[in-house]
């Protein structure tokens, strides 16, 4: 068996994403699980070379997991010849200017979305890359999870017939830090540092979306800051000028209807943070990040609406589990191993730059949408 090691660079590294997501549950746990593993023998071995800002974080952190390799010259890491990808888990502002070093370096490249702060850029930057040769890919882990490959499975088997509507519900409550520390960066919600809830989260709909029930043609959307002041890290009051809320309703290819409501301003009362519900002529589901349920045609209750008596049946026991069938790897560590493999090997991977800037895209006219109180039409990316 031949061991290939490839180096990559971890930008961010010490953020919540970077640091737990990317290093220790992908690349780290991927070095624990004996690498990746190719049809001809050939193991593919990342060895990880982390960068950041602060020396102090950054020294820590390796010696926490044993590494060694850390800088804080993002340049001179790039012009390293054992290096081969870059990957990016800044915050957006920082992540354009980056990547165009990494693709000047001949390296390729893997990053968090989005891909840049509005479609030009993100679309530029493919074009770039493609130009340059390198090969390009974008986390959209939400597909890798067992929720949504539960969904996906369903779908391909027919389960839904003529899939009608899908309906999106995601967010809790995000403390607003003053007598309870906020679970997200104060950044999130201002709009000058790249924040918004439809910068945050368009990009992950649309490849659900796309992905699952087809391209979107038209999106609606209204937005709100419904908290207009937090308090920040350093317990400093500031105003929120990012939006919080959105609610949108997307048109998709083939007549199916998507209405997905997200926000950092809603108490939970569902069974995970997302939740998607999809309706079809022959079956529905409800799809969270881990568990799926079924309701088919053939079992479906026939309730009636009668405001004068009280419901007396148990809606949520007329769905049945849909079966894991395998296991489900993390969803962040199964789409690293997918690129790795698509670098070293070939493989196919079709969640590269272009589908990053679409991404962008849908953010961006989401936005637009809600500026101007009116339907939007999506045009179609083209590199």
């Amino acid at each position: 068996m031949t061991r290939r090691s490839i180096g990559i660079i971890v930008n961010g590294v010490t953020g919540r994403m970077g640091y737990r997501q990317h290093l220790v549950r992908s690349l780290l746990a991927i070095r624990e699980s004996g690498g990746v593993a190719l049809a001809d023998g050939t193991t593919i071995w990342p060895e990880p070379v982390l960068v950041g800002r602060n020396e102090t974080k950054l020294r820590e952190l390796a010696e926490r997991h044993g590494l060694t390799d850390w800088t804080t010259d993002l340049t001179s890491a790039l012009a390293r010849d054992d290096v081969d990808i870059y990957f990016d888990a800044q915050v957006t502002q920082q992540r354009e200017k980056a990547i165009r070093q990494a693709i000047e370096a001949g390296k390729h490249i893997y990053t968090e979305k989005p891909l840049a702060e509005d479609t030009a850029a993100a679309l530029d930057l493919a074009r770039a890359a493609d130009a340059a040769g390198v090969r390009t890919g974008v986390v959209q882990d939400k597909l890798f999870l067992p929720g949504l490959r539960k969904l996906k499975r369903l779908i391909d088997g027919g389960f839904f017939g003529r899939i009608l509507s899908v309906r999106g519900e995601f967010g809790y409550w995000v403390f607003e830090g003053d007598w309870q520390p906020a679970q997200r960066p104060s950044w999130n919600y201002r709009t000058e540092d790249g924040g918004g809830i439809v910068v945050d989260m368009f990009p992950h709909w649309h490849y659900v979306l796309e992905e699952l029930f087809g391209r979107v043609t038209a999106v609606s959307c209204v937005t709100a800051t419904h908290v207009p002041e937090r308090v920040d890290e350093a317990g400093h009051p500031y105003a929120a000028t990012a939006d919080d809320a959105a609610y949108a309703t997307f048109e998709l290819d083939g007549g199916v209807i998507a209405q997905i409501n997200s926000s950092w301003a809603v108490r939970v009362y569902r069974d995970e943070l997302v939740e998607f519900q999809v309706d079809g002529t022959e079956g529905s589901a409800i799809a969270g990040l881990r568990n799926c349920r079924v309701q088919h045609r053939a079992v479906t209750p026939k309730p009636v609406w009668n405001p004068d008596l009280p419901a007396t049946e148990d809606f949520r026991a007329q769905w049945a589990e849909v079966p894991d069938n395998e296991e489900f790897d993390n969803g962040f560590k199964v789409q690293w191993e997918a690129y790795l493999r698509h670098v070293v090997s070939g493989e196919p991977f079709r969640w590269d730059f272009l589908a990053g800037a679409r991404g962008v895209q849908l953010a961006e006219l989401g936005l637009r949408s809600a500026r101007e109180g009116g339907r939007i039409e999506v045009p179609e990316l083209r590199s």
